[in-house]
This record gives C-alpha cells, structure tokens and sequence, in this order.
C-alpha cells in the first residue's frame, strides 16, 4: 500500500500502525482505515517534496484536505482523514519526529448526521419470528466443513437434509433475536461464545471496539430462541473446529458477519419489510428503547457507546417519528 513512499515515510507509517493497534487497541479495521487515510496524505506530502516527516506543514495537510474535497469526498470522509492527520501529528511530534504538533489546531468539517432508518416495533417483531416459518438462506449441499466463508450459505434447500434444514432456521431465529433484543453489532454476536451467555441471569457478555467488555441482557423470547438453538440446533451444524463459538453457519464454522449480514437481508426481504441490515436493527432497538421510557445513560451503555453524542442521535429519531405521526394524524398540523 505504501511502497512508493520514501524510507523514511514507509517506517513512519508502519511505526504508527503499531501504535494503533499495540496502544491505542484500535480494531483492525480502524488501523486499516487510519493507515489509508495516512499514506494518502503522505503520499500527497510527497508530491510536493517532503521526504521526511519532520517537513510535515500545517498547510500540506491542508492542502491534502483541500484536494479530497474537489475530487468530491463525502464531509464524513473528510473529518475522518482530518482526525487521522490529527493523530497523527501528535503521535510523530511525541515520538520525535516532528519539531511541532502541525495539525492540533487542524479543523475539520463537521458531518452531516443523518438519521438512521429504523422498523416499527411491528416491523421488527414480524422480522425476528419469521424464521420461525422460513429459512432465508438454505444450508448447502455436500461434506461439512469447518470453514465458513461469506459464500458458504446459497445452495437449493432440497439438497439438504430436514435437519439441517431446521437447524439453519433455529439458527437465524437466535441471530435475529440477539441482533433487535440486545441492540449489540453484528461483529459482536459473532464472536459471543458460549461461555459468555449467562442464562440464569439472561445477560450475555460481548467485546465491542478497543476490546472493551459489557455484559448486555435479553428477554424471553431470546431465552427461548437460545434453548430451541442450544438443543435442536447447534448439535446439528457442530463439527471439531466448532469450539465454543455460540452462532455457527451451516458447514459448522463460527458465523461469518458477512453471512450474518445476508441472513438478516434475507429474511427481511422474505418478510416484504425494507432492505434491512444487522445495524438497522441495532438502530431500531436504540429507537424503542427510548420510546419506551429508557434512559439515555443506560441505552448508552447497553450500545457500548463510549461517547453519550454517539446515542442521542437515536432521541432525534423519536422526535422525528413523533413529529411525523403528528404531521399525519393532527387536524391541525
């Protein structure tokens, strides 16, 4: 990604990769993405003569800034790579490698929130009972197999045996009542393990961003999904390589976010519902949450929100479907 870097810029860049994962316990997403944004602005800092770090400028930066904007990045985009410059001109001026932290007074542009599309309550509960009734997507034909790629999950359902058949259904059942009961990420449910459910108490434990923990509860009709999945399901998909992964995909491996991703859109479209991920349901849970009277401190935790602005968007979404009821059924609105 950064071969055509100067040296010294190349060891800067995997230097500071290391630090976002190793200290700052970033995801391995998020340092990709940080790294991206990284050697595009060096890149650019390049272009216009800089070999090292320490000839960083203020006006480089925003240069770079300058230039994303006219080939038409998103204002989401630009205050992401702005806050990448950010970090990193403070980490390179601790580190030595810049005279001057150039980018502390570095502004950016300030996104445009959008709220998110949630379901009514009707919509989401005809969402998580209808694989009760059909399996959006089929288990495959052919041997088990540990492995649980993306694509796994697609072959005709005739090709599989009735229990498979029912096991992939109890499966997606257990999904999606996790997904809209716990309002948790789609990367989280998936890596729930067994050991991490605690069905005395109905608190399941998942690891969110930065490896953080949070124990998170869940109703009944998740109880009940669990024990269907615990006793008729999971038995059947299990191979060796199963561990103790909780949700498995059809050949047997640890339940794929992109699989999950394609249940929850099937089984959506099935439904006649709109086009519905995994985080459409989390934003739904938010929403109903607080229509029901929750408090915002505790929606915030139960979502792994380190900062409380990330949750109160969701207050903005009840006051816009407030408002819309309003526009619709108030003879004077």
């Amino acid at each position: 990604m950064h071969d055509a870097l100067p040296a010294p810029l190349r060891d800067a860049v995997d230097e500071f990769a290391g630090y976002l994962a190793s200290v700052r316990n970033r995801s391995a997403h998020t340092v990709r993405a940080y790294v991206a944004d990284l050697v595009s602005l060096l890149d650019h800092a390049a272009r216009m003569g800089c070999t090292e770090v320490a000839e960083l400028s203020l006006d480089t930066v925003r240069s770079w800034l300058a230039r994303q904007r006219t080939t038409g990045a998103a204002r989401t985009s630009l205050a992401r790579r702005a806050a990448t410059a950010r970090t990193f001109s403070a980490w390179a001026h601790r580190q030595g490698l810049l005279p001057n932290d150039v980018a502390a007074t570095l502004a950016s542009p300030r996104p445009r929130r959008t709220l998110p599309t949630v379901l009514r309550p009707e919509q989401a509960a005809l969402l998580v009972e209808k694989p009760a009734h059909h399996p959006a997507i089929p288990p495959p034909s052919g041997p088990a197999s540990a492995s649980d790629p993306a694509t796994a999950e697609g072959a005709p359902a005739a090709t599989a045996s009735d229990s498979t058949t029912q096991a992939v259904r109890l499966r997606d059942r257990m999904l999606l009542e996790l997904l809209y009961g716990t309002g948790v990420r789609v990367s989280e449910v998936c890596g729930i393990d067994m050991a991490d459910v605690d069905q005395d108490r109905r608190v399941v434990r998942v690891r969110g961003k930065g490896g953080r923990e949070r124990a998170v509860p869940y109703g009944l009709p998740a109880q009940r999904a669990l024990d269907d999945w615990l006793r008729h399901g999971r038995p059947v998909l299990a191979v060796p390589d199963s561990r103790d992964a909780l949700l498995l995909g059809a050949r047997g491996g640890r339940l794929h976010p992109t699989t999950a991703r394609r249940i929850v859109g099937g089984h959506a479209e099935a439904a006649g519902l709109p086009r519905t991920s995994p985080h459409a349901l989390r934003h739904s849970a938010a929403t109903h949450l607080l229509e029901g009277g929750a408090d915002l401190r505790a929606v915030q935790e139960l979502l792994g929100h380190s900062s409380l602005a990330s949750t109160q968007i969701y207050t903005h979404v009840s006051v816009e479907r407030l408002r819309a009821a309003y526009r619709q059924a108030h003879p004077r609105a």
